[in-house]
């Protein structure tokens, strides 16, 4: 018998990255404040194959080191890829889809464990949003 495992990839395709939707999130999207992150938001009614698209940006201003920059968006991407499933299913069962985007606007390099706990916080907030607007 063999366990089934869940699909806990991050694929191009569930990364945001058609300049027409960007514009469309910076213009159109809502937006909260979880420190360290900056997140604008926008929500569709319509069901996609990924539900949900993801936008990482990290400041050129406070990370002059591209290192640093790669550094940061890989720990996020990470975080985000470990805990995506609350906020997929989600939208799953409400035929949704969800493009928002994570701005990292702290000026130092934070600990992976806090930018997960941060992240679950965010993600969990979205669904609450979402929520809200259901009912």
């Amino acid at each position: 018998m063999t366990a089934i495992v869940p699909n806990n990839k991050l694929t191009k395709e569930e990364r945001l990255h058609s300049k027409k939707l960007i514009d469309k999130l910076f213009k159109e999207g809502k937006s909260l404040f979880s420190y360290p992150f900056k997140v604008i938001y926008i929500s569709v009614n319509e069901e996609s194959v990924y539900p949900s698209k993801l936008l990482i940006s990290v400041s050129k201003r406070h990370f002059k080191k591209a290192v640093d920059r790669n550094y940061l968006k890989r720990l996020v991407r990470e975080a985000y890829r470990n805990n995506k499933e609350p906020l997929v299913s989600y939208l799953k069962t409400y035929n949704k889809s969800l493009f928002f985007g994570l701005i990292y606007v702290s000026e130092t390099i934070l600990s992976y464990r806090e930018i997960e706990r941060k992240l679950i916080l965010i993600l969990q907030r979205l669904i609450e949003q979402d929520e809200d607007h259901i009912r």
